[in-house]
């Protein structure tokens, strides 16, 4: 039976939506999803269109949704609909939405940068070497398990969040000279979320179209997708 996926793309167009998603579209033809492309989060509201949807797959970087949007990307995942995202695409959506928020359980807060005196007015102010950290869960789910820790050089989310996510894996946010808080910070890095009938899945990593090549963080999208896609 033909798996269906929506790829839902737009927003910010610093986190390269088109090209960042492109990558993972021959994946998922060669994993037999018929795969639909859309520039704007309006198809959730349509929901015949959402109730043959097995996989969403967003990229949208803060940008709007109305009401009847969220409504019908949320009732569809309630339904069995699998949502997968990252980085800004996912945990930076619809900032103005708190129904999204509730959907999603994190939002991104900020990704903290370098030392002041060492800033250049780039990108790469904010990119730090840091860990990703596989908890106990994360070894033995099927989205992570034989994925080692591993070190990463890019945006590092500060995470918001509830407790109705399964973490998979973490990264720490250390104290700083320049920093305002008092203990190392730790976020999320990967999480799962249950919602109803549907399986969501976010990742933070993916700033870049190179960070989403690094076997590691491609391996977790690409094992999400399958586990998050509707299961009955």
């Amino acid at each position: 039976m033909t798996r269906h996926a929506l790829i839902v793309r737009g927003g910010w167009d610093g986190h390269a939506p088109v090209a960042t998603t492109e990558l993972f579209v021959p994946f998922l033809a060669e994993q037999g999803y018929e795969v639909r492309i859309e520039e704007s989060p309006a198809i959730y509201a349509d929901a015949s269109a959402m109730a043959e949807t097995d996989l969403v797959v967003q990229s949208v970087t803060m940008s709007e949704i109305t009401g009847d949007q969220v409504a019908g990307l949320r009732d569809a995942v309630i339904a069995g609909t699998g949502l997968v995202g990252w980085h800004g695409g996912i945990a930076d959506s619809y900032r103005a939405s708190s129904d999204y928020l509730h959907l999603i359980g994190g939002q991104f807060a900020t990704h903290p940068g370098k030392d002041p005196a060492l800033r250049v007015g780039e990108p790469s102010d904010n990119y730090l070497p840091h860990s990703v950290e596989i908890t106990d869960l994360g070894r033995s789910h099927p989205i992570t398990a034989g994925i080692e820790d591993f070190v990463l050089e890019t945006e590092q989310y500060w995470v918001l969040h509830d407790d109705l996510i399964d973490v998979l894996a973490t990264t720490t946010h250390p104290t700083q000279p320049w920093q305002p808080w008092h203990r190392p910070v730790v976020s999320p890095a990967v999480w799962t979320r249950l919602w109803g009938a549907g399986r969501i899945v976010v990742a933070t990593p993916g700033h870049t179209v190179e960070v989403l090549q690094h076997e590691a963080v491609r391996t977790m999208l690409e094992r999400g997708m399958l586990w998050a896609t509707r299961t009955a």
